[in-house]
């Protein structure tokens, strides 16, 4: 069986999973054991109900006992987790074990970065795991770069840090969050610090490019309007480490 196949064969089930994450963990919601229910009526979904993108096909997007329409947000985390696993499949094809790193590095960075646009939050309960994650996978694929990602998890968070308070003693207003700081030590624990410079140069022209988006949407450019930086940071990162065939 090729090493692509039970990867994109999972990735729905992890979007569906994903979706429950961002939904409540930054509302402080039980995520394992609180049961699934209709938004609009309250009733507990079936298990035959909650198949990833089948379910939501087969009821035409609405809810079995009541009709309601089912909001479009499960389907399109379940479909970009999805293009993530297919994604890091073309990248990755033929080393498993590489692949699923890939994935799950790449699936909880979603949720991160799914979490930060709607709510401007990255929270820790995501972001600080990785930490020591990034520096596992080093160890087990490369100890001899244990040291340098181990660096770049302390620089990148101190890099960031250090930017945000000047920007707020010069401006008087945050610019970059704890969180941004935080994911940017992700992103030297995985990478290591010669990759720092990389990550912060594409997570800013994604960011240029997200903002120039935005301002063709209202059809001005708002230079006091707040900006989420985590999910250009997440993207940039996974696109490196993927551009680096899953080594550290």
């Amino acid at each position: 069986m090729p090493a692509w196949v039970l990867p994109l064969l999972a990735a729905p089930v992890a979007g569906s999973l994903l979706g429950v994450l961002i939904r409540r963990l930054p509302e402080g919601r039980p995520v394992a054991w609180a049961r699934s229910c209709c938004e609009a009526c309250g009733g507990v979904l079936a298990a035959r109900d909650l198949v990833p993108l089948a379910s939501y096909l087969a009821l035409r997007g609405r809810c079995r006992g009541c009709g309601a329409p089912i909001g479009g947000f499960h389907p399109a985390v379940e479909l970009a987790a999805l293009g993530l696993a297919a994604v890091a499949a073309l990248a990755i094809p033929a080393d498993a074990p590489r692949l699923w790193l890939a994935c799950g590095l790449g699936w909880v960075l979603l949720a991160l970065g799914w979490i930060d646009w709607e709510r401007m939050l990255l929270p820790d309960l995501l972001t600080l795991p990785l930490i020591p994650a990034g520096l596992a996978v080093t160890l087990a694929l490369a100890p001899q770069d244990l040291t340098a990602h181990a660096l770049g998890a302390v620089l990148g968070y101190a890099a960031f840090r250090g930017l945000a308070l000047l920007y707020r003693a010069l401006r008087g207003r945050e610019g970059l969050g704890e969180g941004d700081a935080k994911l940017l030590a992700v992103a030297g624990a995985w990478l290591g610090w010669p990759g720092l410079p990389d990550v912060v140069l594409l997570a800013a022209l994604l960011g240029l490019a997200l903002a120039g988006l935005q301002a063709l949407r209202r059809g001005r450019l708002d230079a006091a309007a707040r900006l989420p930086f985590g999910p250009c940071l997440a993207l940039a990162l996974w696109l490196l480490w993927l551009a680096q065939g899953g080594a550290p």
